[in-house]
């Protein structure tokens, strides 16, 4: 281990962070789903559901605690911070696909039609979307449902992303072959397209995708570093709102981009073949 990462995660950190989720995630390693796949039961952690029938799929995380962001090289990451996750919540299993993306557009609550850039809709994760596009998405999935959607911040991303682990990677510090889409990830998409969602195992909390794959737009405002961030899971506001993070990497940009703490952004109107999203909704 290098001495950034001693830097990044100490072993006090490390177990606490490990107690919590275990505590908090016991039983539920893999994701269960609902008998009828719908939010008729009691929202458990690992608990997969879904609203509507072409709603996202949705896994719950539980609270907890975790250390967000690095105190390495890369100056955006910096500095590791403690989060506290007070509460669950549910976010996408996947990311948002064009399936659920035109219930949308014939619903007539979205208005545009993104292109696949000819790698087909089947099971693929919808691009070419803006942020405001995003959350208009989000809001008709409100008013369709009844429960608030809303894009994830970046805290809740980075934490879902953990899943209780303190690697540069959810399943170690090396992104070896085949764990992921990204460019030099060894894929049959690598560097060439996105991957139908699910093409990879599952984070401990159960999400796909995460790491690679498309980009996934969230909440915040962009700042360069993390300092003077929250210690909650509050979207940041301030900074440059001129542009808003991206987390994840895609299949167009090598591992080190896909890593757990890595951060980037881009203006909220702009649009891209790696870029996509995935949900949030709120649990009472």
């Amino acid at each position: 281990m290098t001495e950034d990462r001693q830097k990044r995660y100490g072993s006090v950190c490390t177990g606490l962070v490990f107690a919590l989720w275990v505590g908090l995630f016991a039983g539920n390693a893999f994701a269960q789903s609902q008998p009828d796949g719908t939010a008729t039961a009691p929202l458990k952690p690992g608990t997969v559901f879904q609203d509507c029938p072409n709603c996202p799929e949705l896994v719950v995380v539980p609270a907890g605690l975790f250390i967000m962001g690095s105190n390495g090289s890369r100056k955006t990451e910096n500095p590791a911070h403690r989060v506290n996750i007070t509460r669950p919540f549910a976010i996408g299993r996947f990311e948002v696909t064009f399936r659920e993306w035109y219930a949308c557009l014939k619903a007539k609550a979205c208005s545009h039609a993104p292109d696949d850039h000819k790698w087909g809709r089947r099971g693929r994760p919808v691009i070419n979307v803006t942020w405001d596009q995003a959350e208009t998405y989000t809001s008709w999935l409100t008013e369709v449902t009844g429960h608030r959607y809303r894009l994830p911040s970046e805290a809740e991303w980075e934490y879902a992303h953990r899943a209780g682990t303190t690697t540069a990677f959810w399943w170690g510090e090396k992104a070896g072959e085949n764990n992921a889409n990204c460019k030099d990830c060894k894929t049959q998409w690598s560097a060439k397209s996105s991957a139908p969602v699910g093409s990879f195992k599952p984070n401990p909390f159960g999400l796909h995708d995460t790491t690679g794959n498309v980009f996934e737009w969230v909440a915040d405002c962009w700042n360069p570093n993390h300092q003077g961030a929250p210690s909650t899971t509050e979207p940041r506001k301030d900074g440059d709102c001129k542009n808003r993070v991206i987390r994840g990497g895609s299949f167009y940009y090598f591992n080190k981009v896909a890593q757990a703490s890595y951060r980037a952004k881009n203006p909220p109107g702009v649009k891209s073949y790696w870029l996509g999203f995935r949900v949030v909704r709120e649990i009472p």
